[in-house]
C-alpha cells in the first residue's frame, strides 16, 4: 500500500496527485467516496488530476474525455481505451492506494516514467 494523504487533506470535490510511476489521481467525490486511477488521460498526455470531477466521472482537462472512477470506463470520448483502477483504503484517517497489477493504458507517446518516446 502507498500513503498518498490524510483523509482530512483531501477534501469532497477534490483530488490529489501521487508522483509515482505512473502518477496516479486520488479523488475524493461530493458523496465521500474515494477512487485512485491513473493520473494520465488515454487519449494524450493530460493530468487527470486537474479535470473535472462530477459525481463518479473524471473529465480530461484537455479534451473532454470523461472516465468512470468506479471502473475506468470511457463515458466520453475521444478517449477510446479505459483508465486503470486501483484499490483505496482508508485506515486510521490516511487514504492509501493499492496499485493495481495491470498494465496502464497510457496514451501514445508516452510510457512508465513519463519519457516521451519521440524524445
Amino acid at each position: 500500500m502507498i500513503p498518498a494523504c490524510p483523509l482530512a487533506a483531501l477534501p469532497r470535490g477534490e483530488a490529489h496527485r501521487l508522483d509515482i510511476d505512473p502518477p496516479v489521481a486520488v479523488f475524493h467525490t461530493d458523496d465521500g467516496e474515494i477512487y485512485a486511477v491513473d493520473d494520465t488521460c488515454t487519449h494524450q498526455d493530460a493530468s487527470l488530476s486537474d479535470g473535472w470531477l462530477e459525481g463518479c466521472e473524471i473529465e480530461c482537462p484537455l479534451h473532454s474525455s470523461r472516465f468512470d472512477l468506479r471502473t475506468g470506463q470511457v463515458d466520453s470520448p475521444p478517449a477510446k481505451l479505459a483508465v486503470r483502477t486501483h484499490r483505496v483504503v482508508v485506515e486510521d484517517g490516511m487514504i492509501y492506494v493499492v496499485p493495481s497489477e495491470a498494465p496502464p493504458n497510457l496514451p501514445p507517446g508516452v510510457t512508465a516514467g513519463r519519457q516521451r518516446s519521440d524524445s
